[in-house]
């Protein structure tokens, strides 16, 4: 069987904020098209880990790495602008955070800030982002109504949207349902199951059951460290570290 494209190869990675070590010693490929999704306890690194494949970390004072990270085999911060990768890399939050203008506003906005101004072209990506998270439906006739009026679930995906107009190759999630009822959650995960046949998407959730429904890999962290990475269905079946087994069925975290 040939093995899956990665599509970020991670070696070596350390990570401090000033003398405290937020990872050390990271090494692990995420692959193209899967739901990659990262468990642990809090302060285990994971939010960490997510900030550094797209380098938020940068923004983070007394901050420093070392170690690589290749996106499609391109070093992300030797061979790449950040603002490029950014692009290539988005990200959504645990907390919504629409911006105080329409819906359609809130998903060109970032076009719009790379010079877009073509009417067409705004317009293919508003709906064309809308049906991909799913929204397109709900919200088709009132797109220029203020996004804050929309439910915490809807701007959920709406933030969602926002990124994929911008076509990006990975998704990463921080928690993104940590603060929704449950049928927002798996309208979440059901959109987040349809669009890894599109992109790449890497989940941090302290939901384990989450994990279990819809990562195809999973890597538990403790203490800055990668205890354990396999495939979901094995980890949540057979751990092999009985740090993670402990975490799996409730013992600590």
């Amino acid at each position: 069987m040939v093995a899956a494209a990665a599509k970020f190869a991670i070696s070596g990675l350390h990570v401090h904020y000033g003398k405290i070590c937020a990872l050390r010693d990271l090494n692990l490929d995420i692959r193209a098209h899967e739901i990659f999704t990262v468990i642990g306890p809090a302060n285990s690194g994971k939010s960490t880990f997510l900030n550094c494949l797209n380098r938020l970390i940068d923004l983070a004072p007394a901050s420093r790495l070392s170690g690589e990270i290749r996106l499609d085999g391109v070093d992300i911060r030797a061979g790449l602008e950040v603002e490029s990768l950014r692009r290539k890399v988005g990200i959504v939050f645990a907390l919504p955070l629409p911006l105080p203008i329409s819906i359609y506003e809130n998903i060109v906005y970032g076009l719009r800030m790379q010079g877009i101004r073509d009417a067409a072209v705004l317009d293919e990506a508003v709906e064309r982002s809308l049906r991909e998270s799913y929204l397109w439906d709900e919200v088709k006739d009132r797109l220029r109504s203020p996004a804050m009026n929309l439910s915490g679930g809807q701007q959920q995906r709406l933030c969602m949207a926002r990124i994929l107009a911008g076509r990006p190759d990975v998704l990463l999630f921080d928690e993104p349902t940590s603060g929704l009822d449950p049928i927002s959650t798996a309208r979440i995960e059901e959109t987040m199951l349809v669009l890894k046949e599109k992109y790449t998407i890497v989940l941090v959730t302290n939901n384990v059951a989450q994990a279990a429904r819809v990562g195809d890999r999973t890597a538990f962290f403790l203490m800055s460290e990668m205890v354990e990475l396999s495939e979901t269905s094995r980890m949540f079946t057979t751990p092999v570290d009985q740090r993670t087994s402990d975490y799996i069925t409730g013992k600590f975290g």
